[in-house]
């Protein structure tokens, strides 16, 4: 069976690259927010979030590794304390006994509504996917194609010069930047909130290097050609998790 490039990538080469120049991963213990891990290593609470790609704070979970941008060692973070809970124990209800001329009351049950629906799963619509920055402008040289169970046709072809420049198509944390996946030159992987990657490949230089934060528009490599030769052009892929997406659905 063959494994997607980009699969291997995710499952097998990432876990490995496990190492930022700048920064230090902070565990969550129990009763520790992120307010609170954010103020206390004095970093921007929605900027600490987007890098770790939190999309609910008050669903962080003890034993969560949070990487710290900027931090030289780890600090001790405060705890919220639980409420008390109130131990009275609850006054017993006095039950009256019912008079022989009262008449039993009839049970009733409320029946859910036919109408009534599950809340359903968000799906991926216009109205939910970001605005993504183009890479790089050119001409299409390939488009995308569901069909394709693997390489190109996952994503889109940009024609353009040799040494252009490719840049971030939105915010985020480089999680790979290297030629070691087989078809695709120099590629770079970008992690997005969320569960959102960009990849971008046949680059001739990578600008960055693993475990940076890149700002929506920079600089992050330099087009090449394909590593099986033709013309100059950049390989640029959407994921959402694992599925691959029509890149052009997010550009505008």
């Amino acid at each position: 069976m063959r494994i997607s490039p980009f699969i291997f990538v995710l499952f097998f080469i990432v876990p490995l690259l496990c190492s930022c120049d700048s920064g230090i991963y902070h565990t969550v213990k129990k009763g520790q927010t992120l307010y609170r891990i954010s103020r206390t290593y004095q970093v921007n609470e929605d900027y600490l979030a987007r890098v770790n790609g939190i999309t609910d704070p008050a669903q962080l979970r003890i034993g969560t590794r949070l990487f710290i941008p900027g931090a030289q060692q780890a600090r001790s973070v405060s705890v919220v304390q639980p409420v008390a809970k109130n131990s009275q124990k609850p006054v017993a209800a006095t039950v009256q006994k019912k008079s022989a001329s009262q008449s039993p009351t009839k049970k009733t049950s409320i029946k859910p509504s036919k109408t009534t629906k599950a809340p359903s799963r968000m799906v991926d619509t216009k109205a939910t996917r970001p605005s993504l920055h183009w890479p790089l402008r050119g001409k299409i040289a390939r488009t995308f194609s569901e069909k394709t169970r693997t390489g190109g046709g996952k994503g889109i072809e940009i024609a353009v010069r040799s040494g252009s420049t490719v840049s971030a198509a939105e915010a985020g944390k480089v999680i790979y930047s290297g030629d070691g996946v087989r078809g695709y030159g120099y590629l770079v992987i970008v992690q997005h909130e969320n569960d959102l990657f960009t990849v971008y490949g046949f680059n001739q230089k990578n600008l960055v290097k693993q475990g940076d934060f890149v700002s929506k528009g920079e600089r992050i490599a330099l087009s090449g050609t394909p590593p099986g030769g033709g013309a100059p052009r950049l390989h640029f892929e959407v994921r959402n998790g694992k599925v691959a997406r029509d890149p052009l659905l997010y550009l505008p």
